[in-house]
């Protein structure tokens, strides 16, 4: 009885949460305030009240508009909110209450934040790159000491350095920039997580996931851009929470 009533708590956080990091993800690469502004109607400017901003609900109650001007508002935040909901029921599903819980709690807020921030504008901000990276030392060192965190820091340099030079190797081929440097800065953090051989695994992930998209629009003759940093946090949360170990990797290989 009481893990059902902690899953629905924690679905109920990733609710608030997720309708937060929406904000947050909108918000910071145009360098608006997110933490005192309040939300307001992007038609009419109309200061949203509390009533208006519950999660999900708010929306079906006003039937997906603005109550006072009535024109239909933006889903992507009521869609934002349910998926971290879930998310965040699924990290306490798996980890319980531990510090893994917290891991996955960051992995999850740094997962919703890139893909909104992004999706919309090609930018992964490095104000939220250096908080979570503080995030998963903090963590890091919790669980494992300085030594730990030595260690990971170690990986995190030796991720980058790869991701670089594909970046690199990229720019040379095509003759145009392959990839942004938020998806190479983005691989540090990866390495405060995981191992040398699961954080390189992540970026071949990342590709196998972003493949049917990029099929899709070379079938349609779409020369559209495919931000590569949320399937690459895609492939880490899905490491993470499916507790991906390299001797699993290893042994999967025939080694």
């Amino acid at each position: 009885m009481m893990s059902i009533l902690y899953l629905v708590l924690f679905f109920i956080l990733g609710l608030y949460m997720g309708s937060f990091y929406t904000v947050v993800g909108l918000r910071l690469p145009k360098h608006e305030p997110f933490i005192i502004s309040r939300s307001k109607c992007d038609h009419c400017s109309h200061t949203l009240s509390l009533l208006e901003m519950v999660p999900i609900i708010s929306y079906l109650c006003l039937r997906g508009r603005c109550a006072h001007c009535k024109k239909k508002i933006d889903s992507l935040s009521t869609y934002i909110e349910f998926f971290t909901g879930i998310l965040f029921a699924v990290s306490y599903y798996s980890f319980g209450l531990s510090f893994e819980l917290i891991l996955a709690i960051g992995i999850i807020s740094l997962l919703v934040i890139v893909i909104v921030s992004d999706l919309t504008y090609l930018i992964i901000p490095d104000e939220i790159l250096i908080f979570f990276s503080i995030y998963f030392i903090i963590c890091q060192f919790a669980l494992s000491g300085i030594v730990g965190v030595l260690y990971h820091i170690l990986v995190g340099i030796f991720l980058f350095i790869i991701m670089y030079a594909i970046m690199a190797l990229g720019n040379k081929m095509f003759k145009r920039e392959s990839m942004g440097g938020g998806d190479v800065k983005m691989m540090f953090l990866f390495g405060l997580v995981l191992d040398p051989l699961l954080g390189t695994l992540t970026i071949f992930l990342g590709s196998l996931f972003a493949l049917p998209m990029a099929v899709a629009l070379y079938t349609k003759k779409q020369e559209k851009v495919i931000p590569f940093g949320p399937f690459l946090l895609i492939a880490f949360a899905f490491i993470f929470f499916m507790k991906i170990s390299s001797q699993d990797v290893i042994h999967f290989l025939g080694f």
